[in-house]
Protein backbone atom coordinates (compact mmCIF):
# COMPACT_ATOMS: atom_id res chain seq x y z
CA UNK A 1 0.00 0.00 0.00
CA UNK A 2 1.46 3.36 -1.16
CA UNK A 3 -0.49 5.53 0.88
CA UNK A 4 -2.89 5.14 4.51
CA UNK A 5 -4.98 7.35 6.60
CA UNK A 6 -6.35 7.53 9.79
CA UNK A 7 -10.17 7.58 9.31
CA UNK A 8 -11.87 11.15 8.72
CA UNK A 9 -8.60 12.62 7.88
CA UNK A 10 -9.16 16.16 9.28
CA UNK A 11 -5.57 17.47 7.34
CA UNK A 12 -2.88 16.20 5.53
CA UNK A 13 -0.96 15.10 8.49
CA UNK A 14 -3.07 12.30 9.17
CA UNK A 15 -1.50 10.78 6.50
CA UNK A 16 1.35 8.30 5.84
CA UNK A 17 2.71 7.49 2.54
CA UNK A 18 6.09 5.96 0.86
CA UNK A 19 9.05 7.73 0.05
CA UNK A 20 10.78 6.81 -2.65
CA UNK A 21 13.11 4.08 -1.08
CA UNK A 22 9.43 2.15 0.11
CA UNK A 23 10.03 3.67 4.12
CA UNK A 24 6.96 5.18 5.51
CA UNK A 25 6.87 9.03 6.10
CA UNK A 26 3.72 10.34 8.28
CA UNK A 27 3.01 13.73 6.46
CA UNK A 28 2.72 15.18 10.39
CA UNK A 29 6.93 15.96 9.70
CA UNK A 30 5.24 18.82 8.01
CA UNK A 31 3.22 20.74 10.57
CA UNK A 32 3.98 24.00 10.48
CA UNK A 33 5.34 24.09 6.65
CA UNK A 34 3.85 25.43 3.78
CA UNK A 35 3.92 22.33 1.56
CA UNK A 36 3.94 22.67 -2.55
CA UNK A 37 2.26 18.88 -3.21
CA UNK A 38 2.69 18.03 -6.78
CA UNK A 39 2.42 14.96 -9.08
CA UNK A 40 5.48 14.54 -11.42
CA UNK A 41 6.77 13.23 -14.53
CA UNK A 42 10.28 12.93 -15.85
CA UNK A 43 8.76 12.56 -19.88
CA UNK A 44 6.47 15.27 -19.80
CA UNK A 45 6.73 18.29 -21.67
CA UNK A 46 6.07 20.87 -18.79
CA UNK A 47 8.68 18.49 -17.03
CA UNK A 48 11.81 20.88 -17.33
CA UNK A 49 10.12 24.40 -16.93
CA UNK A 50 8.56 22.84 -13.58
CA UNK A 51 11.21 20.77 -12.28
CA UNK A 52 13.71 24.28 -13.00
CA UNK A 53 10.93 26.42 -11.52
CA UNK A 54 10.23 24.35 -8.23
CA UNK A 55 14.40 24.42 -7.53
CA UNK A 56 13.78 28.30 -7.91
CA UNK A 57 11.20 28.09 -5.13
CA UNK A 58 12.50 25.68 -2.60
CA UNK A 59 16.07 27.23 -2.52
CA UNK A 60 14.46 30.67 -2.15
CA UNK A 61 11.74 29.90 0.30
CA UNK A 62 12.89 25.77 1.68
CA UNK A 63 14.63 27.99 5.03
CA UNK A 64 11.56 29.79 5.71
CA UNK A 65 9.37 26.83 6.43
CA UNK A 66 8.06 25.82 2.86
CA UNK A 67 8.63 22.54 1.53
CA UNK A 68 7.84 20.78 -2.17
CA UNK A 69 6.48 17.59 -1.98
CA UNK A 70 6.82 15.35 -5.63
CA UNK A 71 4.66 12.53 -6.00
CA UNK A 72 5.71 10.18 -9.48
CA UNK A 73 2.44 9.60 -11.44
CA UNK A 74 2.38 7.85 -14.99
CA UNK A 75 -1.13 7.80 -15.32
CA UNK A 76 -0.65 9.95 -18.01
CA UNK A 77 0.71 9.74 -21.33
CA UNK A 78 2.69 7.17 -19.32
CA UNK A 79 4.95 10.18 -18.85
CA UNK A 80 6.71 8.65 -15.50
CA UNK A 81 7.95 4.97 -16.64
CA UNK A 82 11.24 4.34 -14.38
CA UNK A 83 11.06 2.62 -11.16
CA UNK A 84 11.93 5.15 -8.28
CA UNK A 85 15.14 4.93 -8.32
CA UNK A 86 15.47 6.00 -11.55
CA UNK A 87 12.73 8.43 -11.26
CA UNK A 88 15.10 9.58 -7.98
CA UNK A 89 18.38 9.55 -10.19
CA UNK A 90 16.51 11.79 -12.96
CA UNK A 91 15.34 14.32 -10.74
CA UNK A 92 18.90 14.46 -8.24
CA UNK A 93 21.07 14.24 -11.58
CA UNK A 94 19.45 16.32 -13.92
CA UNK A 95 17.65 18.75 -11.83
CA UNK A 96 19.39 18.75 -8.92
CA UNK A 97 16.52 18.93 -6.85
CA UNK A 98 16.59 18.49 -3.34
CA UNK A 99 12.70 18.33 -2.63
CA UNK A 100 11.61 14.90 -1.53
CA UNK A 101 10.69 12.78 -4.26
CA UNK A 102 7.96 10.08 -2.89
CA UNK A 103 6.75 6.50 -3.91
CA UNK A 104 4.95 6.51 -7.43
CA UNK A 105 0.95 6.64 -7.20
CA UNK A 106 -1.63 7.07 -8.97
CA UNK A 107 -3.91 10.14 -8.68
CA UNK A 108 -6.95 9.08 -10.27
CA UNK A 109 -9.00 5.89 -10.11
CA UNK A 110 -10.31 3.06 -7.71
CA UNK A 111 -6.73 3.07 -6.96
CA UNK A 112 -5.98 6.81 -6.52
CA UNK A 113 -3.87 7.13 -3.40
CA UNK A 114 -5.98 8.02 -0.34
CA UNK A 115 -3.65 11.81 0.26
CA UNK A 116 -4.45 12.48 -3.51
CA UNK A 117 -8.43 11.11 -2.96
CA UNK A 118 -7.91 13.74 0.05
CA UNK A 119 -6.59 16.73 -1.88
CA UNK A 120 -9.15 16.60 -4.65
CA UNK A 121 -12.00 16.87 -2.06
CA UNK A 122 -11.80 20.41 -2.12
CA UNK A 123 -14.55 22.76 -3.82
CA UNK A 124 -12.56 23.22 -6.98
CA UNK A 125 -15.13 24.38 -9.23
CA UNK A 126 -13.91 23.59 -12.95
CA UNK A 127 -11.43 21.64 -11.87
CA UNK A 128 -13.56 18.69 -10.59
CA UNK A 129 -12.73 15.68 -8.98
CA UNK A 130 -9.84 14.08 -11.11
CA UNK A 131 -6.55 15.50 -11.96
CA UNK A 132 -6.27 16.16 -15.67
CA UNK A 133 -2.50 16.00 -16.23
CA UNK A 134 1.15 15.97 -14.87
CA UNK A 135 1.94 18.73 -12.50
CA UNK A 136 -1.15 19.89 -11.12
CA UNK A 137 -0.69 21.53 -7.80
CA UNK A 138 -1.85 21.68 -4.32
CA UNK A 139 -0.94 24.14 -2.07
CA UNK A 140 -1.18 23.34 1.56
CA UNK A 141 -1.24 26.02 4.76
CA UNK A 142 0.89 25.63 7.82
CA UNK A 143 -2.12 23.79 9.68
CA UNK A 144 -2.37 20.79 6.73
CA UNK A 145 -5.17 22.23 5.02
CA UNK A 146 -5.56 22.57 1.33
CA UNK A 147 -5.74 26.04 0.25
CA UNK A 148 -5.57 26.17 -3.52
CA UNK A 149 -4.78 24.20 -6.42
CA UNK A 150 -3.60 24.92 -9.66
CA UNK A 151 -3.64 23.70 -13.12
CA UNK A 152 -0.50 21.29 -14.56
CA UNK A 153 0.04 24.70 -16.85
CA UNK A 154 0.43 26.82 -14.16
CA UNK A 155 3.74 28.33 -13.74
CA UNK A 156 5.34 27.32 -10.15
CA UNK A 157 7.11 30.28 -10.11
CA UNK A 158 3.36 32.24 -10.74
CA UNK A 159 2.33 30.69 -6.87
CA UNK A 160 5.02 32.65 -5.20
CA UNK A 161 2.98 35.57 -3.75
CA UNK A 162 0.27 32.44 -2.35
CA UNK A 163 3.35 31.17 -1.03
CA UNK A 164 4.63 34.15 0.35
CA UNK A 165 1.37 34.99 1.78
CA UNK A 166 1.12 32.08 3.69
CA UNK A 167 4.99 31.85 5.16
CA UNK A 168 3.67 35.06 6.95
Amino acid sequence: MTSQTRENPESIYDFTVKDAKGNDVDLSIYKGKVLLIINVASKCGMTNSNYTELNQLYEKYKGQGFEILAFPCNQFGEEEPGSNDKISEFVCTRFRSEFPVFDKIEVNGDNASPLYKYLKLGKWGIFGDDIQWNFAKFLVNKDGQVVHRYYSTTSPLSLEYDIKKLLE
